[in-house]
């Protein structure tokens, strides 16, 4: 494929994306970005999701991984399955009762004012940094294949897609995002059906005989046993539970699609529906991996990067429909994710800490031209880090985005456990210090870990010894006085 063709596609698809956005952004207001009016259908939430959660990390990192963790990772997805259905049960039902907009109100409610800013705070390190990371991946890409063969500096091509994130998303939000996902989810998968058929007829073998060998290789493993892996298949089970749990549960952007909808019934039947597609389609990416690993062990490929093994086959060694297929599916698994954390930063800052909700007194046009001066703060954050994250690609992206996972969500899993299962008052002023401190001690304890544990590593289990730590120091700091959210 020519650069010329790629940008070509490139600029067809976003010219496709603001054609939706210019119908669904129509007579916008301030609901219909925060929580698209009550009104979006819970089948194409459910449907969007999908690209939403899966992103250009999943597109592109999980089939990448295959050939270093085999099938290791469907034991997450498993464990992903499991989250979906705490938040459908436990989490939504509180963010209806509560008619919440941010759900980090709850916090408020429960704690006081310095755990709810803490608390909000948290997601938008947590999302600054997961969205800038799936960004970077696609970049990266329109970088090395497009940009590098006109000399066009890596800056200036983080700064147009982030520009075309900014202008499709600044006046719609949620209700423009919900239709847009749907949109790019239906492209994403297309793309891995395609491109599993393009691999097979290269190698000329049918898709039956290539499962039958993926099956009859040490690729398929699942579950690994040995205790002191990082990948052993209990740590990746529970880890992708409580993966699920924070960074879907207690986000922000993926709880703001599900509070869009007008009834809980629904947003529970959206949450079902999406888990259950969701197995599956971790499955076809995974499949997909080992079609990769089959062909470049064939044509004798080696890259210097896992996350670089799809895009160079599909440019390099594959048809030109196949790279355009690729295009595409990378595009369409990057926007959701982009787009979707940008809506919500806005949103929690300007109700978490703005306050702007609360402002009855303020015209609406006053609001909007605040909501706008976010909108654009928080893009240029997204700029200055992509640019940081190039400095340091040493690894896949996936493993680093649940590295920082394992970091940033712990607070929330420990905020949100202590509030559900406990009836104990916080001291509210300390909470931003535990919450800081958990982290550092995990850190430390990731670092020293062999040492201090003999020989044991520390996976994505990393989250939960980070939530159990922050549970711990609010606990320790509690008093027995009941603080209910029907009391706050």
């Amino acid at each position: 494929m020519t650069p010329t063709l790629i940008l070509f596609i490139f600029i067809a698809y976003t010219f496709l994306l603001f054609a939706i956005t210019f119908i669904t952004a129509r007579r916008a207001n301030h609901q219909s970005f925060y929580i698209g009016n009550k009104a979006s259908p819970w089948y194409v939430v459910a449907y969007g999701m999908i690209g939403a959660s899966l992103s250009g990390v999943t597109f592109m990192s999980v089939p990448g991984w295959v050939g270093e963790t085999q099938f290791s990772y469907m034991m997450v997805a498993f464990g992903y399955f499991f989250g979906y259905v705490v938040i459908a049960l436990v989490l939504l039902p509180l963010y209806y009762r509560l008619k919440l907009t941010s759900i980090y109100g709850y916090l408020e409610q429960r704690f006081g004012f310095w755990s709810y800013k803490t608390g909000a705070g948290f997601f938008i390190l947590s999302r600054v940094l997961g969205a800038s990371l799936r960004m970077f991946l696609v970049i990266n890409v329109l970088q090395i294949f497009v940009f590098d063969a006109w000399n066009i500096p890596f800056w200036v091509n983080v700064l147009i897609f982030i520009a075309l994130i900014i202008i499709y998303t600044l006046k719609g939000g949620i209700r423009t995002i919900i239709w847009t996902d749907t949109l790019q989810t239906t492209f994403m998968l297309l793309a891995v059906v395609l491109s599993v058929f393009f691999i097979s007829r290269e190698l000329g073998e049918p898709v039956q005989k290539l499962i039958r060998n993926l099956f009859d290789s040490e690729m398929s493993r699942i579950v690994i046993t040995d205790w002191d892996h990082p990948r052993h298949f209990i740590k990746q089970f529970f880890s992708g539970m409580f993966i699920t749990i924070t960074m879907t549960g207690l986000d922000q952007e993926m709880m703001q699609k599900n509070l869009s909808i007008r009834h809980l019934k629904d947003a529970q039947k959206n949450m079902f529906t999406f888990s259950t597609i969701n197995l599956v389609v971790v499955f076809m990416f995974l499949v997909l991996g080992a079609f990769l690993v089959f062909f470049a062990r064939a044509e004798s490929i080696n890259v210097a990067m896992t996350d670089d093994l799809f895009p160079t086959i599909a440019f390099k060694y594959l048809s030109p429909a196949a790279g355009v297929v690729f295009l595409i599916g990378l595009i369409s698994a990057a926007f959701p994710s982009a787009d979707g954390a940008l809506t919500s930063l806005t949103t929690s800052f300007s109700i978490d800490f703005l306050n702007l909700e609360k402002k009855t007194g303020m015209d609406n046009a006053r609001k909007t031209r605040i909501r706008y001066t976010v909108h654009f703060s928080f893009a240029v954050i997204f700029f200055i880090c992509i640019l940081v994250f190039r400095q340091m690609n040493d690894r896949a992206i996936i493993d680093k985005l649940f590295t920082i996972a394992g970091y940033t969500y712990g607070p929330l899993l420990g905020l949100y456990t202590f509030g559900l299962f406990t009836k104990r008052s916080v001291n509210d002023r300390l909470t931003p210090w535990i919450a800081i401190i958990s982290p550092v001690i995990c850190y430390f304890l990731n670092v020293f870990s062999e040492e201090l544990f003999n020989g044991y590593q520390f996976g994505f289990e990393m989250l939960l010894v980070n939530g159990f730590l922050t549970f711990m120091g609010l606990l320790i700091f509690s008093k027995n006085e009941s603080r209910t959210v029907a009391e706050a």
